[in-house]
């Protein structure tokens, strides 16, 4: 299998002004397909080629010979996750059977906000900052670099990159508000409620 790069499902200049058309044209077009070359280059003589993207980061992440198949893989499913993850116009009100889930495990919807967004500002240089689905239950989560809840079987519904390709352009060194502007005007929270 040889992958390739998404469409995304928006113009790359839907997301203005919180994520400008330079970011996500960088992002997406250069950033993005960059994993999937390496990645591609990676698998092609290898029986890596005919595993589901999943398989090979668990595979991958447990073998630090193959740290660059890892990373290239992980951040093409990461960046997958992440581009369904937002829309034009997005934030405001959670559909009811997530924020039924939200609120049973965080209390209220303000202190997940809170949670999730301190788990991006807290990730200690490039990561990701994650809600998944671990047993059943929400968890907020944070990864350095690459990494991934996939790695350890725990599937991420929501995901948002931290690293500064992602925001610097528009925001510099200002990651916080990054984060509150990603979580209060992109997220797409019917695309995240759809994979519980």
């Amino acid at each position: 299998m040889t992958f390739h790069l998404p469409n995304l499902d928006y113009r790359k200049d839907a997301l203005s002004p919180i994520m400008s058309e330079e970011t996500l044209d960088l992002h997406h077009g250069k950033h993005h397909q960059t994993y999937i070359n390496k990645l591609n280059d990676f698998i092609k003589d290898t029986d890596m080629l005919n595993m589901p993207l999943e398989d090979i980061i668990v595979k991958s992440s447990k073998e630090t010979t193959m740290s660059g198949i890892f990373n290239n893989a992980s951040q093409h499913w990461n960046h997958n996750l992440f581009w369904k993850c937002m829309k034009p116009n997005g934030g405001g009100k959670i559909p009811p059977k997530l924020e039924g889930l939200i609120k049973n495990k965080f209390g209220n919807v303000e202190k997940f906000r809170q949670e999730f967004i301190n788990a991006g500002i807290t990730q200690f240089g490039s990561g990701w900052c994650w809600l998944s689905i671990n047993n059943g239950e929400l968890e907020i989560s944070k990864t350095p670099n690459a990494e991934s809840p996939v790695m350890n079987n725990i599937k991420p519904i929501l995901g948002c990159d931290v690293w500064e390709h992602s925001y610097y352009l528009d925001y510099k060194n200002k990651r916080p508000e990054y984060l509150e502007k990603f979580f209060d005007k992109l997220i797409n929270w019917e695309f995240v409620e759809s994979n519980i």
